[in-house]
């Protein structure tokens, strides 16, 4: 295969499995833990914690798996989701070509995302404030903003960027599992 016939998008493609790879991992445990929790001899489940997170129950939302396809609104917070934990996965010090896949992958959301009045209104986004990506902390600041400024222009409250790291802070991953790639995983991951 010559070096033209690599897909470009490779390296975002490998990174976003990886990183799913680590969420699923993740979940397991959490909702392993969980059910563990709640069939254990005098140990309390899933509502007793909650409880004694300070989770009032009017805020739990149980969703119902949907028959239809994914509304705009899912698609808008499941990719939040994904961009704010990418920033916060971003290493402090990024090689050239971590900075460039992340510009790249910011222009191609920018293009190919499902939603045509969403990706054109992250096209005047990225005009008016091209991305930062010199550092982690950078990074997330710039999604941050990015966010607020979706989340004015849909009516909604913005959050304070100051407290960006307590609400998106990295992923807790065994072995650094999470880290993107180019800091120190290769792929795919070697199994001992």
């Amino acid at each position: 295969m010559s070096s033209d016939d690599v897909n470009p998008l490779q390296g975002v493609f490998q990174t976003f499995e990886r990183f799913s790879r680590c969420v699923q991992t993740r979940l397991s445990q959490f909702v392993g833990q969980a059910d563990r929790s709640k069939h254990a001899k005098g140990k309390p489940g899933i509502s007793a914690s909650l409880a004694a997170m300070e989770i009032p129950a009017s805020d739990i939302v149980i969703k119902k798996q949907s028959a239809g396809p994914v509304t705009k609104e899912e698609l808008g917070r499941a990719t939040w989701t994904f961009l704010h934990t990418l920033a916060a996965q971003y290493p402090e010090h990024p090689t050239r070509q971590q900075k460039k896949d992340v510009k790249e992958l910011m222009a191609i959301l920018s293009r190919m995302y499902p939603c045509k009045e969403c990706a054109d209104h992250f096209k005047e986004i990225l005009r008016a404030s091209p991305v930062q990506a010199g550092s982690q902390s950078e990074l997330s600041q710039w999604m941050c903003y990015a966010h607020n400024v979706v989340n004015r222009s849909l009516g909604k409250l913005t959050f304070p960027c100051e407290r960006v790291d307590a609400r998106w802070g990295k992923l807790d991953c065994e072995q650094r599992a999470c880290d993107l790639q180019g800091t120190t995983l290769d792929f795919p991951p070697r199994i001992p």
